[in-house]
């Protein structure tokens, strides 16, 4: 009998509830465990060792618990962590086991959304740093052209409630003008951080209507559906009673009171100590 556990999803805070939201609203019937490295965020600003390191002790908290399949729903880890994870310690951790990012979901599809071929990416500091979008999107687009644009306040804007503040006003909009700034052709803008979705309203107030902005959380929704449908083996150890787990590694009063913005309505998390 094959033993069945939650669809795991991992972020170093809270962002990842905007692609678990997505996620549990199309495939309601699976169990979701979600953990919140909310001791230890952010991680856009950490070294590539640091964070492999951090993301790599929560994958292995998951598979303790029962998961065969780890989202990291955080773009930083993905960016940072996943393929390292991938290449060097899955062979140990289980040969049944699998942990995807949010990056190549993404990528694989951008060029739906570019009638230009020039595309804008708004992350941290550390997906910035990495290249991993433009070397991503060249693998599938070669002809496309990614301009770039970190945005270090924009986390600790909403993680802290500011987010809705006239100092976000001025951030949002710096931003999003160096950005446009680099070409007058971007037509699609992808917000490469699953916190940015809580900006949303105040990004549009700075892009002219004719660009496409880009979420991650449904992209991402879909292509694990479409990954659930053609690997069935990890399919059927995935359990389906509609449950959703909450953990995090700092206050479960802090997370519980910050989820709903990500989440769309309350939770109630549990303390992990790593």
């Amino acid at each position: 009998m094959i033993k069945s556990g939650p669809i795991a999803v991992f972020d170093s805070g809270y962002g990842g509830l905007t692609v678990l939201k997505e996620i549990s609203q199309l495939l309601p019937q699976y169990d979701y465990l979600y953990l919140g490295d909310n001791a230890r965020a952010p991680y856009g600003t950490r070294s590539y060792e640091t964070v492999y390191q951090y993301t790599l002790e929560c994958v292995e908290w998951f598979f303790k618990q029962g998961c065969s399949l780890v989202i990291l729903a955080c773009n930083t880890a993905s960016a940072k962590a996943l393929r390292t994870i991938q290449q060097k310690d899955l062979y140990k951790l289980g040969v049944d086991k699998r942990v995807l990012g949010v990056i190549r979901p993404t990528t694989e599809i951008i060029g739906q959304f570019t009638q230009t071929g020039q595309v804008g990416v708004l992350g941290t500091t550390g997906t910035i740093l990495s290249n991993s979008y433009p070397i991503e999107i060249n693998k599938f687009f070669p002809d496309i052209k990614v301009y770039q644009e970190s945005c270090p306040i924009w986390v600790p804007l909403i993680e802290n409630n500011e987010y809705l503040s006239p100092g976000a006003d001025y951030f949002v909009q710096k931003h999003v003008q160096q950005l446009l700034e680099k070409s007058g052709d971007i037509d699609c803008i992808l917000l490469a951080c699953t916190h940015y979705p809580v900006l949303m309203d105040k990004i549009k107030q700075f892009i002219p209507s004719s660009i496409n902005i880009i979420s991650q959380g449904a992209i991402v929704a879909k292509s694990l559906q479409d990954y659930l449908s053609r690997h069935p083996i990890i399919e059927e150890q995935c359990s389906k009673q509609g449950n959703i787990q909450f953990f995090t590694t700092d206050s479960t009063e802090d997370f519980d009171g910050h989820a709903p913005v990500f989440f769309g309505k309350a939770v109630k998390s549990s303390h992990l100590s790593l």
